[in-house]
């Protein structure tokens, strides 16, 4: 009598109900999260390395080879492509943010929960961290909105002080 043999499909249906059968179903999402996280990483670096090894980097070459110059001008420098200080909004408004999230989360757990002192006090020091991380994000967003709109708005304006 011939051996049974399986199809790798069987055998991977298999392996997915008993494993689905021991880790519960968010245990095997998880598995299965992390197994294609594994993959798409492989994948991309697979993909970026013969990208890079493809690419000519010699662009003085091409352009020699050609003969010709380039009709675009060369774009100005703006403030958003260098590298700079956000300012003073930006610690202001993570301290006023942790503070804020340190308070509510602190009276919060003492309030609504029988938690006690020190686990209330943990609870407010990790409330303060993630308002100071709120703070932070939506100060860091305003400015750079507000520095994109100056420089949108002074473009504007030397255009069309160009086009008179």
């Amino acid at each position: 009598m011939r051996p049974v043999t399986y199809s790798w499909l069987a055998v991977v249906i298999g392996v997915c109900c008993a494993a689905i059968g021991w880790l519960g179903i968010a245990g095997w999402i998880a598995v299965a999260v992390l197994a294609a996280s594994v993959a798409m990483h492989v994948l991309g670096n697979a993909l970026g390395t013969r990208l890079r090894d493809a690419t000519d980097r010699d662009l003085r070459r091409l352009r020699s080879d050609r003969g010709e110059t380039s009709l675009l001008p060369r774009p100005r420098e703006h403030r958003l492509g260098q590298r700079s200080g956000l300012g003073l909004l930006v610690p202001v408004s993570a301290g006023i943010g942790a503070a804020c999230g340190g308070i509510a989360g602190t009276t919060a757990l003492m309030a609504w929960t029988s938690s006690s002192v020190a686990g209330a006090a943990l609870g407010g020091a990790s409330a303060a961290v993630i308002g100071g991380l709120i703070g932070f994000l939506g100060a860091s967003f305003v400015e750079i909105v507000r520095v994109s709109l100056r420089e949108a708005i002074a473009a504007e304006r030397q255009a069309a002080a160009l086009d008179r």
